[in-house]
């Protein structure tokens, strides 16, 4: 297994990302560093006790064998505590002594690290009453913070000893608590769930060389139906993600993951009182059938039931599963492309669209997922905050912390929350279909109403951030480089890059030496700006482009949604070319022999 499962074995990446700490007792530690050369100690202690992922991926594999043994139950003589840690920019740049990135693209993952999540809060939803001048951590006006500590544990008390102890750590070396957050399960039959009443982080992919393949569909996680396999690279820095342009970034960076982190707050009787209000409108109005009820039509919103049962697999009624089951992730709408079962608005299906994509109406047959879909997944870590709601008792805060790990932040965190669950056109129908009616913002939906025909229903928020930050979860080399701080201002010497066909550049993408930044524009040019960000060269196309593409032929290409070039290089005809972004500032195009066949001449 150790061969064919490398990943499983990592004594370098850190061991949330991959394997999952999957603890019922979590804390996090928003941390401010007083003094650089002390806050390099404090991390040259710490991360001796950072979990690899060697760790947790064995400590999961014995304790998920032992439950399956005892059909269900927690095996009570096993039990781990772990940590993680990571940084923001400016905590980077702490302990570096400056930049931690000396090239930093528009549009670029580095540049969603660099400014944060706060000041991109348009892009993200978070306007209103979940603007960052309202949040608890993580806005401008706020004491920053540099690093994240997650401490992670089966029991209370092993959690609080933790805590303890690493708080005083943080006193020793002059590294302040701005922020701590609580989160732990649910309690009683409750466990699993979020606070609306839904099984949680489902819908997890697998990794390639990290989960096993099923050896009949090696496609999926074996054991796993329905789960597909990602390339790691699209979770993990130095990896070969799944048919996307790698973003280059220093060697110090390898085995480290961008990590997302936002507090998100869920008014619960509001969520239900909406759901009560709007399905008995449906039923006056034939809408729904007559006995149509809440918790009915919430399954509809979240694709869904409370067991996690999808609707897909059963459309009437929950189904719930035995203790030691788990919730099925081999869920199809090949069969329901228009949504008439589970709405295209629905959680589910904003979040991880499957196989059930079509871009627009009038698309005969659904986006394929491998090189389209696969590269938007994200790994989820969250976990409650906050007791479960209880109409008798005082109200108190609640929600979801939401973890993920992504290798870029724009390409599949932001995408997803701008691009889909934000945007109330996606996917492109005659009847808007509307926004994530579970995570969203306000606004009308199209909901299903018999074979042909959509009700407008007007969805309130009823989920609010309170709290996000953008980090770098380094490998365990790279966190005792910090610690010593031999890790240049800047990252490191840029260097050129180098491309092979087939290449793809979807609008947005970038292509990065430096000096050189290849770009294709969300308006269908492909550009080349410099390390300033003015234009040096375009290619003149339009709107009409969909994609920039280098061709096994050696011919570069901008293509129109037929596959038509609208715009190319003269250099078709010299298979094994290779597309160059040059630290001179030049994007050329040389043979398999090295000879220059074309140059956008832009070196400066």
């Amino acid at each position: 297994m150790g061969n064919e499962l490398p990943l499983r074995e990592s004594t370098e990446i850190q061991g949330d990302i991959l394997a999952g700490f999957k603890k019922d007792h979590v804390r996090l530690l928003l941390l401010r560093f007083g003094d650089r050369r002390r806050a390099r100690a404090w991390l040259g202690r710490l991360r001796h006790r950072i979990a690899t992922t060697a760790d947790v991926a064995a400590f999961n594999s014995a304790f998920s064998r032992a439950r399956r043994t005892a059909e269900g139950a927690d095996p009570v003589d096993a039990a781990a505590v772990w940590r993680g840690v990571s940084f923001t920019y400016p905590g980077l740049a702490e302990l570096i002594g400056g930049p931690p990135l000396t090239d930093v693209p528009a549009g670029s993952t580095q540049e969603a690290l660099a400014q944060g999540s706060a000041r991109r809060k348009d892009l993200l939803g978070d306007t209103g009453e979940s603007d960052p001048a309202h949040w608890l951590f993580g806005a401008g006006h706020q004491e920053p913070v540099h690093a994240v500590l997650t401490i992670a544990a089966d029991r209370p008390a092993d959690l609080r000893g933790a805590v303890e102890e690493e708080r005083a750590e943080c006193e020793r070396h002059r590294v302040f608590l701005v922020f701590e957050q609580r989160g732990a399960t649910l309690p009683g039959h409750r466990r699993g769930q979020e606070h609306f009443g839904f099984r949680d982080g489902v819908s997890q992919p697998g990794v390639r060389g990290f989960d096993p393949p099923d050896p009949v569909d090696p496609v999926h996680v074996k054991g796993k139906p329905g789960t597909r396999l990602i390339a790691a690279g699209e979770f993990v820095i130095g990896h070969e993600p799944d048919h996307r342009v790698v973003t280059w970034l220093p060697g110090w960076m390898r085995d480290g993951s961008f990590q997302v982190v936002r507090r998100l707050a869920q008014d619960v009787p509001g969520w239900w009182a909406q759901a009560e209000e709007h399905v008995r409108v449906l039923r006056e109005a034939g809408v729904v059938p007559p006995d149509a009820t809440g918790p009915w039509y919430a399954a509809r919103l979240m694709g869904r039931w409370p067991s996690g049962t999808p609707l897909a697999h059963s459309p009437d009624r929950d189904v719930p599963l035995p203790p030691c089951a788990e919730v099925s992730n081999d869920v199809t709408f090949a069969d329901d492309l228009d949504g008439r079962l589970t709405p295209l608005f629905s959680h589910l299906r904003k979040t991880n669209p499957r196989d059930g994509l079509k871009a627009t109406e009038d698309d005969e047959a659904a986006l394929a997922q491998e090189g389209i879909l696969d590269g938007r997944r994200v790994l989820r870590r969250g976990i409650p905050f906050g007791p479960p709601y209880d109409p008798a008792a005082v109200d108190t805060a609640r929600g979801l912390l939401f973890i993920s790990y992504q290798s870029d932040l724009i390409a599949q965190f932001e995408f997803i929350q701008r691009t889909w669950v934000e945007a109330g056109d996606f996917p492109e129908r005659t009847s808007p279909v509307g926004r994530d009616p579970v995570i969203g913002g306000a606004g009308s939906a199209s909901f299903p109403a018999g074979e042909s025909d959509f009700h407008q229903v007007e969805f309130k928020k009823f989920v609010r951030t309170e709290g996000s930050l953008y980090t770098f979860v380094p490998s365990l080399s790279a966190l005792k480089w910090l610690s010593q701080g031999v890790i240049p201002v800047g990252g490191g010497p840029l260097e050129d890059q180098v491309f092979s066909a087939p290449l793809t550049l979807r609008r947005g993408e970038v292509i990065s030496s430096g000096k050189a930044r290849l770009r294709f524009q969300e308006s269908g040019d492909l550009t080349v700006h410099d390390e300033h960000e003015s234009e040096r060269w375009r290619s003149g196309t339009d709107s009409g482009a969909v994609l920039a593409q280098l061709r096994p032929s050696g011919e570069l290409a901008v293509l129109s949604a037929e596959g038509e070039p609208l715009w190319a290089t003269p250099t078709a005809g010299h298979p094994g070319a290779t597309l160059v972004a040059r630290t001179t500032g030049d994007v050329e195009i040389r043979s398999a022999e090295g000879e220059l066949l074309w140059h956008t001449d832009t070196a400066h």
